[in-house]
């Protein structure tokens, strides 16, 4: 590690401590040359596969791209930034898991919807139409008979209780 004051490439390891998520690690270093203090944070680097698209293109895994489609998808709606940050968390994780070091973007696509479908019923079919390419009114409703099939269950639970 070199000294940002002096440049220097020798330095010893005064303390490490683990930030409170759990996520890095927090050294405190002092430099052999000229003895400054300096904190370093250590993170784990994360491989991701490459992402093949429809058309057979490759391209870099980007959170960003999943961050702004979720966020369209749950635009005007009652989630919270911490919530999104979650899904594509969550998201992350399992291309993180994925076996082989390219990864369909079909298999993202599911995901999304997976967690989105848990998360909120009209960002859920905002992000649908466009990921299934809804051509027509009947394509939203296939997608909206399919959630109300879901949902029913759980209402005449509750309407027992």
């Amino acid at each position: 590690m070199k000294c940002p004051f002096c440049g220097y490439s020798e330095d010893r390891v005064i303390d490490s401590r683990i930030t409170k998520d759990g996520t890095e690690i927090r050294r405190r270093r002092e430099c052999l040359k000229c003895g400054r203090r300096f904190t370093t944070h250590e993170l784990v680097e994360e491989v991701l596969p490459v992402v093949v698209k429809k058309d057979g293109r490759r391209e870099p895994f980007d959170r960003i791209k999943i961050v702004s489609g979720i966020k369209k998808a749950c635009e005007k709606r009652p989630i919270s930034t911490d919530a999104i940050e979650t899904v594509v968390d969550n998201i992350e994780h399992t291309c993180q898991e994925y076996q082989d070091k390219e990864i369909p973007s079909r298999v993202i696509g599911e995901a999304v919807m997976r967690q989105l479908q848990r998360l909120d019923d009209v960002a859920y079919v905002r992000f649908a139409s466009v990921y299934r390419e809804f051509r027509d009114v009947t394509d939203f409703l296939d997608e909206l008979k399919g959630i109300i099939k879901r949902e029913k269950p759980d209402r005449s639970e509750n309407a027992e209780e």
